[in-house]
């Protein structure tokens, strides 16, 4: 045990991250178990845990880094990240179940994902960026710096398109945003845009929520420039107006996912059968749940991509509710950890790169959990260290050594 601690470094955190490894191979390994043997998730377990061999090696290296050099590194990895997300668009390959995604390079037999290493240069350079000020940002105009550095990746990742990565990005602006100490009130109007292009669907409460927020501006006009107040109305504004638009140049799946998110009867033999069949596996999982390996929507390959964006309905049909509850004490434990570690951190950059990776995390969490049960529109973002995937697993646990490594300086 003595030797465990020397290596971990951080017990609670690194051991929450072994047990849900560990949990996800095993996941991994029953959606491979079906009737008729499928060549995409036959192996996949194997291939996983090679992965996890090389992500707990990196993990050791990672935290061998001394925390100065960490922060050093963090513009130009940010740099380099850029870059290959650009190759992505030039030279970039679908991958498994993401063939329509370009978001692969690969590099003879190497193949892996620029936009995993995106989120790691994203965390570190909007924490470099925000740690170098004396005061925490108090304008709309302080926003700017850091929403156009994440703008980029993020950017880049649309263009994939990946919009389920791209939510990732947005969660770790606003968890390293809030941790800076930017105003709750300044993170609404800067997030204001996005919720008129939500509620634009209808006139009616479009019309309202506008109004609310010109008159919430008024109020609040002493605090904020003139400027700053016409960039929010004119950005909510265009929100708004760019909504049809915006509606009709989506691909046909992607508008098809959005309205069988409201009602997954519309089409429930195309675009709704992720989700009826991921409601149909978790609801019949019942308290217990079927038993490893033994649940029958997968084993008959109704669950759709049940290795990587589905494998919680896997883990719900199989293990049941308290198999279900399991898994989301170890998030919460894994998240709570973070949490703990960034509130001990006598150093800004450390404690924001330590609640980004909250961000990024919390974001795949909820975002997988909620599409399998209906609470988020279905896009494709992988659950951490459970799902397949190899550069996920490794970023993931590279995160997990930032942590370990800036949490043991402050």
């Amino acid at each position: 045990m003595r030797w465990f601690r020397r290596w971990a470094v951080d017990v609670e955190l690194v051991g929450v991250a072994l047990a849900l490894s560990a949990f996800g191979i095993a996941m991994i390994f029953s959606a491979g178990v079906l009737n008729v043997p499928s060549p995409v998730t036959q192996g996949a377990w194997l291939r996983q845990l090679a992965w996890l061999a090389i992500s707990l090696l990196a993990f050791t290296a990672v935290v061998q880094v001394k925390p100065a050099w960490i922060e050093w590194v963090a513009v130009p990895v940010f740099l380099v990240a850029v870059v290959l997300l650009g190759l992505t668009l030039a030279i970039g390959t679908g991958a498994g179940t993401a063939e329509g995604v370009e978001g692969w390079i690969e590099v003879g037999p190497l193949r892996f994902q620029p936009s995993e290493v995106a989120k790691i240069a994203a965390i570190l350079g909007l924490a470099r960026l925000l740690s170098a000020r004396d005061e925490p940002p108090a304008s709309l105009r302080d926003l700017l710096a850091p929403s156009a550095l994440i703008a980029v990746p993020l950017g880049l990742v649309v263009l994939q398109p990946d919009l389920g990565t791209a939510l990732a990005f947005v969660g770790l602006l606003f968890a390293a945003l809030y941790w800076a100490g930017t105003p709750p009130l300044l993170l609404f109007l800067l997030a204001s845009p996005g919720v008129a292009l939500v509620l634009s669907f209808d006139t009616r409460i479009w019309s309202a929520y506008f109004i609310a927020l010109v008159g919430f501006l008024y109020i609040y006009r002493y605090r904020l420039y003139l400027a700053e107040s016409m960039t929010v109305v004119l950005g909510n504004l265009a929100a708004g107006t760019i909504a049809l638009p915006l509606w009709n140049s989506l691909a046909e799946y992607q508008r098809n996912r959005l309205l069988v998110f409201l009602d997954p009867a519309l089409d429930p033999r195309g675009a709704g059968w992720n989700l009826i069949q991921s409601k149909v596996a978790i609801g019949s999982g019942g308290l217990l749940g079927k038993g490893f390996t033994q649940g029958t929507q997968k084993r008959l390959d109704f669950l759709p991509e049940q290795h990587t964006d589905f494998i919680f309905s896997v883990v719900g049909e199989e293990l049941g509710f308290l198999g279900v509850l399991g898994a989301i004490v170890l998030f919460w434990l894994l998240l709570f950890r973070l949490v703990r570690l960034a509130e001990r951190s006598r150093d800004p950059f450390a404690g924001l790169v330590l609640f980004g990776i909250f961000g990024t995390w919390f974001v795949h969490i909820f975002v997988n959990v909620g599409m399998t049960v209906g609470l988020v529109p279905i896009t494709g973002i992988p659950l951490p260290f459970v799902s397949y995937g190899g550069t996920f697993l490794l970023s993931c646990w590279t995160m997990t050594g930032l942590a370990v490594r800036l949490a043991g300086e402050t």
